[in-house]
């Protein structure tokens, strides 16, 4: 008796607080008033209650708040800020329209900044870049390089000087994970370098996540490049181009049904490979790529996008050696709203990068490419206005070619040979949490689980004691393994698989409005890895899956940061500690020959990595 006297009162008291806090959720879209392209990263304050959120990578906005009179404020570099009160009596659907700042007012009042959002938010290690940002920045013989301006940043470098490959915080160039409206990119380099494959005409806005990276990514231990491109006006009609140094850009949008679906088309090309011809040289350097992106908005909760890439570079030395390589993918996705508290966003996606080499003086013709077809559902859960999940799956599956071989004419004494391909399937599920615990503490946390599984057809070298690479103690060197004898594996046969977990962690201390200290830690494990010979003339590019040889690496990253605004938001200080550490680190032995090497698992080395280092940035806060 006394139990259930108990539990009726409790019942009766969660009834009671829910009605006295009866709560209503007010969602939608935050976009740019001239032509609808959504803002990602938009700051929603409500300063009665005091609460904030920031738009998605779609523009989607909710918050939830118990009824009554509240002041909406939405903020955002380059727009002016909007200012509404409302009354919410139940749930709300409002879509909001900002407007572009076209002039210089004498004096700005700000009644709220969102770099305090940024302070008490639990991500770090997070740099966020507008394409209105990035133009203001010096342009490259006449080019807006998206890659150049990453280089700004702390924590990141150039291997070399010259070329857009990037490392971060002392990771590989393969541990960078690039996508281009959610597909993978694989080489981000025009011409040897000088320019990247992203038209900056066409780009939206990126985020690169050196650390405490969310647990809807994976694959990559170094980083992740977050790149979005416009949808395109649905009001009017606009063209657009210039013209630079050695390439010249146009750009062309508009509506297909006014305010229900729009397009963008951009291309690029250079020309300097003309030029050299007037000039007699006879060596010919020259690229291409072309953007498209359309979008039609069936209602207000469902929305189909599909956009594609396809670029080309094209080298020609003398009688020395000729070089192609390309990039191209397309992704069709679906947005859809359940709810005001539940959306979600399904893509399908192929990619393609394929990579070819002639060396004349040999007669060799020599081609490998990776193909993926890659599954993505995300879901965005509002449970309240301090608890906000994400959860979803990720598949890819990979067909590898390392290398089709064929002379390049009769008086070739090359050989026709196929090295031998790969097929690899990557799975993923993943669930994460952005919650606000006090007033003073936030976390996003996640747990990612990542399979990977290496499939036939194929024919797998064994090696004595299982070691394709020996140790010669008397040279003190390593050299390739003999293989004792072959496994067939027949077609969709398992050859060997991994499995790992993949926590993270970030935490957020707010000291007042304008500090804070964040911590971060995350764990990640990269399946695919890039085989390349920096040092030749032309340096290759050879995309290999893991194996009982070429393992998995796995990274965990721990990060501390300090975080102030001065002068009213007006400018801000980041210090970041981190430590990271990478098991199964991929080496080569000394001399490994890679061109049609049938076997590479003989010249690969695992090994350890580990960095540490100290970043710091002050930056001026445009006013928003």
């Amino acid at each position: 008796m006394r139990y259930k006297i108990l539990y009726t009162l409790l019942f009766l008291g969660i009834s009671f607080g829910g009605y006295s806090q009866e709560k209503v959720t007010l969602s939608g879209t935050i976009s740019i008033k001239t032509n609808t392209e959504t803002i990602s990263g938009a700051s929603i304050f409500i300063p009665e209650a005091k609460v904030s959120t920031v738009s998605n990578a779609y523009g989607l906005y909710s918050i939830t708040l118990p009824k009554g009179k509240y002041t909406i404020i939405i903020s955002c570099v380059g727009f002016e800020n909007i200012e509404e009160h409302i009354f919410l009596t139940e749930n709300l659907r409002k879509n909001y329209s900002m407007t572009e700042k076209v002039k210089t007012l004498d004096e700005v009042v700000i009644k709220h900044n969102s770099s305090v959002i940024n302070i008490r938010k639990p991500e770090m290690s997070v740099n966020k870049l507008s394409i209105s940002t990035i133009k203001k920045l010096p342009a490259v013989m006449g080019e807006v390089d998206i890659l150049k301006t990453i280089l700004q940043l702390p924590g990141v470098s150039n291997a070399q000087e010259g070329s857009t490959g990037f490392n971060v915080r002392g990771g590989p160039v393969d541990g960078n994970l690039v996508l281009l409206d959610e597909a993978v990119v694989y080489n981000i380099s025009h011409l040897f370098g000088f320019f990247s494959v992203f038209n900056a005409d066409v780009i939206k806005d990126l985020k690169l996540y050196k650390g405490g990276i969310p647990a809807n990514f994976g694959g990559r231990t170094s980083s992740v490049l977050d790149i979005y491109q416009k949808e395109g006006n649905n009001k009017e009609y606009h063209i657009t181009g210039g013209i630079g140094a050695v390439s010249g850009r146009l750009l062309a949008e508009g509506p297909i049904v006014k305010d229900k679906s729009s397009f963008v088309v951009a291309g690029r090309a250079s020309y300097a490979h003309l030029l050299m011809k007037l000039a007699d040289n006879p060596n010919s350097v020259s690229f291409y790529d072309l953007n498209a992106k359309l979008n039609y908005k069936i209602n207000e909760n469902n929305r189909i996008f599909l956009s594609g890439y396809f670029g080309k570079d094209n080298m020609d030395f003398s009688n020395f050696f000729s070089n192609n390589y390309g990039n191209s993918f397309f992704n069709l996705r679906w947005n859809h709203n359940f709810s005001e508290k539940f959306f979600s966003n399904a893509s399908v996606i192929y990619s393609k990068y394929d990579y070819g080499l002639k060396i004349k003086y040999v007669g060799i013709d020599w081609a490998s490419d990776i193909r993926n077809y890659n599954l993505k559902y995300n879901i965005s859960h509002h449970l309240s206005e301090r608890l906000v999940l994400n959860y979803g799956i990720n598949s890819i599956y990979y067909k590898f070619n390392p290398g089709t071989i064929k002379p390049m004419d009769a008086k070739s004494p090359v050989n026709p040979d196929q090295i031998e391909k790969k097929i690899a399937w990557e799975n993923a599920l993943y669930v994460s949490a952005e919650q606000k615990l006090t007033d003073r503490i936030s976390l996003n946390y996640g747990l990612r689980y990542s399979n990977f599984l290496r499939l036939g057809e194929q024919n797998v070298n064994n090696y004595a004691n299982d070691q394709a690479v020996v140790f010669n103690p008397d040279l003190q060197i390593y050299e390739e393994g003999t293989p004792v004898d072959i496994t067939r594996f027949n077609k969709n046969k398992k050859i060997i698989g991994f499995g790992n977990l993949e926590p993270r962690l970030a935490v957020s201390f707010t000291i007042n409005d304008n500090q804070s200290v964040k911590a971060s830690y995350n764990r990640m494990s990269q399946y695919i890895h890039l085989i390349s010979n920096t040092a030749s003339v032309s340096p290759l590019d050879i995309w290999a899956p893991g194996d009982q040889y070429l393992k998995p690496e796995i990274l965990d990253q721990v990060a501390l940061g300090y975080f102030r605004n001065f002068r009213n938001g007006k400018y801000s200080l980041e210090t970041e500690a981190f430590y990271k550490k990478t098991r199964n680190k991929a080496d080569y032995i000394d001399g490994a020959e890679l061109i049609a090497h049938k076997a590479i698992e003989q010249v690969l080395l695992n090994g350890e990595a580990r960095a540490y280092g100290l970043e710091m940035m002050l930056k001026k806060i445009p006013a928003s």
